[in-house]
């Protein structure tokens, strides 16, 4: 694991913040953004992510491992996130009027959520550096959404914009831990390499159909939605391919 890889992968990481702070300069600036906007954005994040896992990261982890342990570590991906939701609990409620408690699951969830983010795109990195750039910019766009749950009931708190900024950061902050031991384990061997991108496979989707298609469908607008969802798989597959 040399420093020129840590170095890229902290950068990647880093740039992936910006979503998760637009997300909240955007609860900032809006104040209660609407359901349909959120439901919008989340709508087209999950397309993209849909596109990536399904035409790079399933098929760059069957490549180094076999096609049933790809689905085995998928499996385990998705047993793994979904005790993960479990134990946060319903944080996608962001309009109750009990705000504090909002931001704080939200963080806390978040938090979670975004440290086998880190792990999924260092992992990437070492199968190869466009595949991670690539889970960078998903990251980035994902977490704008994120940024908004955050910030948008602390709005309402006439908590400082500054403090809400800092919070922010907080939370998207266990991303770049992540992404260190992500390039560490996935350093030890390729087998090792391809059972994380398995398990990233695994989280991923569990993310898009258990929680961001779900939340969007319910919150916003049905129509707009699949709409939302369907450009996004269209700029993950133009992603996949240009990148």
């Amino acid at each position: 694991m040399d420093g020129k890889t840590i170095f890229i992968v902290t950068l990647a990481s880093l740039f992936s913040l910006i979503g998760t702070m637009i997300g909240a300069s955007l609860g900032i600036i809006i104040k209660k953004p609407s359901k349909n906007s959120i439901g919008n954005i989340n709508g087209f994040a999950s397309g993209v992510m849909l596109s990536v896992v399904m035409m790079d990261l399933i098929p760059e982890a069957i490549s180094k491992i076999t096609i049933f342990y790809t689905m085995f570590f998928c499996i385990i991906g998705i047993l793994t996130v979904m005790l993960i939701d479990v134990l946060t609990g319903d944080k996608g409620k962001y309009f109750s009027s009990s705000h504090l408690k909002i931001a704080f699951m939200a963080s806390l969830g978040l938090m979670l959520h975004n440290f086998p983010e880190g792990i999924i795109m260092g992992a990437g990195f070492l199968a190869y550096k466009t595949l991670g750039i690539k889970m960078s910019l998903i990251i980035a766009i994902h977490d704008i959404p994120e940024g908004i749950a955050v910030s948008a009931p602390l709005m309402v708190t006439r908590t400082r914009p500054f403090k809400i900024m800092l919070y922010a950061l907080i939370t998207a902050f266990p991303t770049v831990i992540g992404s260190w031991i992500g390039v560490y384990i996935g350093n030890i061997s390729k087998v090792v390499l391809g059972e994380c991108l398995g398990m990233a496979s695994g989280i991923m989707l569990y993310v898009v159909f258990g929680q961001m298609i779900p939340e969007s469908l319910n919150i916003g607008k049905k129509i707009k939605v699949t709409l939302s969802i369907l450009l996004g798989i269209i700029l993950g597959i133009v992603i996949t391919n240009v990148l």
